[in-house]
């Protein structure tokens, strides 16, 4: 009876084992096609939220949406402020190889702004709600000093560099007009290649975008009347756009890049790595940004 017992109780656990197994299949596999079922065409659906520290994960995502024929078109929702420049003109040239491939439309949420701004132009098409905070062209750099602070404190630094611009920006040492032009220049060739971008991909000209690329924020709707994004829609009028385009019929359905529980502790692992590194960078670079300082 014992034996029997302990054979009953391994039979009962075994099939719970194999039923979780099974249902974590039929899920995973639901949350790969969006929670909305198997097969079939769909629409894939890129996030981009936050500020912008690095590119790697959209660009794996949009690469894995260009691979999968189920997918018809994209979507990319951007609800970002912006962020640093590399990965700002990474996603805007990502964005722009993949709308060679399928339609692809971005979707403004609350804000996108500055770097978030220069990655939604290299959609086809860009959709802001009428409230929507967009625009913000342009570069920002700031440097602190604590000079003053040190002279008080009796504290003394000693710096030796190979040449006069390597600690640049120091905020150890005076902030002089050589090193404000300095920086002034290497801001103004980062903001110019900003409005380049904008006014190739606008098909505007060059001056009509100086004349509004000076920082300022623009609502969904005055973007949509200077014409620096295509209509004033929601997120479900982007997906209707880019259904249509794709030659969808009825519903779409909507598929999200997965995330199983290895890729979240990869990517949490990455994003800590990337902010201990983007950290140390900033400890001995000046950062420069395409962002817009919000309140």
């Amino acid at each position: 009876m014992e034996k029997r017992g302990w054979l009953t109780i391994l039979l009962i656990f075994g099939g719970l084992f194999v039923a979780l197994v099974a249902l974590s299949l039929v899920l995973a596999a639901s949350l790969g096609d969006g929670g909305l079922g198997f097969g079939g065409e769909k629409i894939g659906v890129v996030e981009i939220k936050g500020p912008i520290t690095s590119s790697k994960e959209t660009r794996e995502d949009l690469r894995k949406f260009r691979r999968d024929d189920s997918i018809k078109g994209i979507v990319v929702r951007v609800n970002s402020p912006g962020g640093a420049v590399a990965p700002s003109q990474e996603l805007f040239h990502a964005l722009q190889e993949t709308k060679k491939e399928k339609p692809l439309a971005v979707s403004m949420g609350s804000t996108a702004a500055s770097g978030g701004y220069y990655i939604a132009c290299g959609a086809d098409q860009i959709f802001a709600n009428a409230g929507t905070i967009t625009g913000s062209i342009g570069v920002i750099t700031q440097f602190f000093n604590v000079q003053k602070l040190l002279d008080k404190a009796n504290v003394e630094v000693n710096t030796v560099t190979s040449g006069k611009y390597k600690n640049a920006g120091s905020p150890f040492e005076e902030f002089t007009e050589d090193q404000r032009e300095y920086f002034g220049d290497l801001v103004n060739d980062i903001y110019g290649q900003f409005v380049d971008d904008v006014a190739e991909s606008r098909k505007l000209e060059r001056s009509k975008v100086e004349k509004f690329a000076d920082g300022r924020i623009f609502t969904g709707r005055r973007a949509a009347e200077l014409e620096f994004i295509d209509e004033v829609g929601t997120f479900s009028d982007t997906v209707d756009w880019v259904k249509n385009e794709a030659g969808l019929k009825g519903e779409p359905k909507l598929a999200y890049p997965p995330k199983d529980g290895m890729g979240f502790l990869s990517r949490a692992v990455e994003g800590v790595s990337d902010t201990v590194s983007n950290e140390l960078k900033s400890s001995q670079t000046p950062l420069l940004e395409y962002r817009f300082l919000q309140p």
